[in-house]
């Protein structure tokens, strides 16, 4: 199937840039699989936007895969519900994640040239559907879906990687959309891109505006040296950040202390949204929300005081 040859569902092909209103200081946004995988039935796309604008979040991260298998099969009135909840609501989309989980036998580094090239026009399909319903990125993580495989270099695998983020971004350039690479730590199944540096390398390579990084929480301080320095560093390319819990939970339920990350974003006078994912789903998403939410506008009140 060549899914570079589906057209845009909408006229909405220009996002905003960094420059226009639509970028203010640093903004929360909470992952929408925290709903979807306590109860699909219950909580339907309005509820979810109506739940973030609840505990007081600027914007809903969307997982492709709590829509539909294959980001094809998403509906235009899919596309037109998330739309509608998210002016109802007042609460933007932030854009995407999680992106490779639900179709079979997609792999960015993968040795087959066919499969690599199937991967990158699904992954160009994924940023034309951000685009579509008013986000501004997506974050390219899946562990599973880019570790090196029997026969494929370190070397090779950053070639094929680097191409395919081109192409994304290239899709994304027009409306400013934005390509964010992550880091991930070791215990996620990852042994491809574990550093932010490396990530930072690889932006340089590709050279592109909408192409940078994200940073997460949870596999920053397993891989990093120094988190907040990480942050810091990647100053020019941060465009968008990933808050968890070093328990697997949301910001408050573990011992990270998030004033060092808060300070670390307030020194480079970060502009985008600083998201809540969670990866344990065994307390409600009210719950997490809340108290993950309370937990980071703590730490910004501290980091703010501290400036």
């Amino acid at each position: 199937m060549d899914f570079g040859t589906q057209k845009p569902f909408s006229m909405r092909t220009k996002t905003p840039s960094r420059t226009s209103d639509r970028w203010k200081p640093m903004r929360f946004a909470i992952c929408n699989e925290i709903f979807y995988s306590e109860d699909q039935e219950r909580w339907t796309i309005p509820s979810q936007f109506a739940a973030a604008a609840e505990l007081g979040f600027d914007a809903l991260e969307i997982a492709p895969f709590t829509l539909a298998d294959h980001v094809t099969e998403i509906t235009d009135q899919q596309k037109q519900e998330i739309i509608k909840a998210s002016e109802e609501s007042g609460v933007e989309v932030a854009g995407l994640h999680w992106l490779l989980v639900g179709p079979e036998g997609l792999h960015v580094t993968a040795p087959d040239a066919q499969v690599r090239e199937t991967t990158a026009q699904y992954m160009q399909e994924l940023v034309r559907f951000g685009i579509d319903i008013g986000g501004s990125m997506i974050v390219v993580g899946s562990p599973q879906q880019r570790d090196l495989r029997e026969g494929v270099s370190y070397e090779q695998a950053w070639e094929w990687f680097k191409a395919t983020m081109a192409r994304c971004g290239e899709v994304g350039a027009e409306a400013d959309f934005k390509v964010c690479i992550e880091p991930l730590a070791a215990v996620t199944k990852n042994n491809f891109l574990h550093r932010a540096e490396e990530v930072l390398k690889m932006t340089e390579e590709i050279d592109m505006p909408n192409v940078g990084i994200i940073l997460d929480t949870y596999s920053g301080l397993k891989e990093e040296d120094d988190l907040p320095a990480a942050i810091r560093a990647s100053k020019d390319a941060l465009f968008h950040y990933h808050c968890n819990d070093d328990s697997g939970y949301a910001p408050g339920l573990g011992d990270t202390d998030f004033v060092p990350v808060m300070e670390a974003l307030v020194d480079i006078d970060y502009q985008y949204f600083a998201s809540i994912e969670v990866f344990h789903f065994d307390r409600t998403a009210m719950e997490q929300g809340e108290i993950g939410i309370n937990a980071l506008r703590k730490a910004l009140r501290a980091a703010s005081t501290n400036a």
